[in-house]
């Protein structure tokens, strides 16, 4: 009887529970789903790309015809 209420050791405590390691798991294969799909859809609006941002679509620097700020004549 003893021997059941003797202190883990200290690599037993350093595992963390299995629900926090099975969360992670479920977390990181989540992403990778995520990710995969994101990958496979492309770009979520036309003419959307990698690489030069906040220029218009031939370059013009005028953030392809976006306006920002609130409503009316500027």
């Amino acid at each position: 009887m003893d021997e059941s209420r003797r202190t883990p050791s200290r690599a037993a405590r350093s595992v963390p529970p299995p629900v926090i390691c099975g969360f992670l798991l479920l977390l990181a294969v989540v992403f990778g789903v995520s990710y995969a799909a994101g990958s496979v859809a492309g770009p979520v609006a036309p003419g959307m790309h990698g690489g030069d941002s906040g220029t218009g679509p031939a370059g013009t620097g005028d953030g392809g015809g976006m306006v920002h700020g609130h409503g009316g004549a500027e």
